[in-house]
């Protein structure tokens, strides 16, 4: 695995927004690594490493709603082997909060989860975007600022 997480830090900004979109979907994979790894590099910006970081995992919630837009409970469920009684479970958690609960996009697993049900509840999509980029963008600060406090 440790390979893997290499080849996106070879790749600077580029590879943090490549596993930072990976980390976003479904995918279980974890992009704080590769984004403690590039701060820590003394030759890129921190701050553009976070703006990479942001847009791609904002990309990857997006493909997330998506999917729960196109896709019916059942294919999600069958497809992405999330139980189809948690799915329903937290889509009507999401319809009784709104598209500001894309805040939470960035929690592991349930932030996948949420954003599926935001695009099964066909919730705005551009709301959705922007209340993840913001959760997103503060979870990645507070994850640079620690990398950065211990390198």
């Amino acid at each position: 695995m440790e390979s893997v997480y290499q080849f996106f830090i070879e790749y600077g900004y580029l590879g943090m927004g490549l596993a930072a979109f990976l980390a976003g979907t479904f995918v279980p994979f974890n992009s704080e690594l590769v984004l403690g790894a590039l701060v820590a590099d003394a030759t890129l910006d921190p701050f553009k490493v976070i703006i990479y970081g942001t847009v791609g995992n904002v990309a990857g919630t997006v493909f997330n709603y998506y999917i729960g837009r196109f896709w019916d409970v059942e294919t999600i469920s069958r497809r992405m082997r999330i139980k189809e009684k948690r799915l329903l479970k937290t889509k009507g958690y999401v319809e009784k909060k709104g598209a500001w609960i894309a805040l939470f996009t960035f929690l592991p697993v349930f932030g996948s989860a949420i954003a599926i049900a935001l695009g099964i509840l066909r919730a705005n999509v551009l709301g959705v975007t922007f209340f993840s980029f913001v959760g997103k963008f503060a979870r990645y600060v507070i994850v640079a600022m620690m990398a950065m406090a211990i390198f």
